[in-house]
């Protein structure tokens, strides 16, 4: 569906194209079964073949207990990849915390004239680890994600207030359908750094576009400095992998 999607819409080289948590397989809480699929090679070869860059949701293994990540990377048109973002924050709600251990850095990317940083899902919920990835560069926050129908409404207000608190876009990108756990609601969003929205998907699958254009920051947080008024000892800290 993906690599059919964007042979029909030909995106221009060097776009930047986001695809949600766990892509391939869709929520699984079953880390063997999530992480026999080449994901991050196929997503390499895409971006590669479409001279695009891609970010794209997969499982992973690690070193650390209980053994796999809720993993995202970018991958750029000359098939180089960012470092792995780790989920901060597995969903406590469900048995996610079981088979996925937490992340402990956040990764700041550059894609263009940007700094990306990717997050997964329930990391929404947390506005502190997006106003650290802000601190440390990030101007597009960048979110795949198997957000469920029933909290639609809370996706869609998170996704505008991320953008607003930290003067940034915010490419926000929701699976479709359902599955054994949940319904999906879609809502996928491309919201600018004064939370107005340039793009906003329905529940059907949808290949979201829109021009994001780096004078749309800078004007903005020149014109209202918010982001110099931070606190910083008000902030907590957490490792940066930067892939500059």
């Amino acid at each position: 569906m993906v690599e059919e999607a964007l042979d029909r819409a030909s995106p221009p080289e060097d776009s930047f194209i986001v695809l949600p948590e766990m892509c391939d397989t869709g929520w699984c809480l079953d880390p063997e079964a999530a992480t026999r699929n080449h994901c991050v090679e196929w997503a390499t070869n895409l971006a590669i073949r479409q001279r695009v860059h891609l970010q794209v949701g997969f499982a992973t293994r690690v070193s650390r207990p209980p053994g796999a990540a809720n993993a995202a990377l970018i991958v750029h048109p000359d098939g180089s990849r960012s470092p792995v973002y780790e989920k901060v924050h597995p969903f406590g709600f469900t048995e996610e915390p079981e088979h996925y251990v937490a992340g402990e850095r956040v990764v700041i990317e550059k894609v263009g004239p940007f700094r990306v940083a990717p997050s997964i899902c329930y990391d929404l919920r947390f506005p502190e680890l997006h106003r650290l990835a802000v601190v440390a560069g990030a101007e597009i926050l960048a979110i795949g994600a198997n957000w469920p129908r029933q909290r639609a409404a809370h996706w869609r207000a998170l996704i505008i207030a991320r953008a607003i608190e930290n003067q940034a876009f915010v490419i926000a990108v929701n699976r479709t359908g359902s599955d054994p756990s949940f319904d999906y609601g879609g809502g996928s969003l491309i919201v600018d750094p004064e939370g107005r929205i340039l793009a906003e998907g329905k529940e059907d699958p949808v290949m979201l576009e829109a021009e994001i254009d780096r004078s749309t920051l800078d004007s903005w947080r020149n014109e209202f400095p918010a982001l110099r008024d931070l606190r910083a000892d008000l902030l907590g800290e957490i490792d940066v992998a930067d892939g500059d």
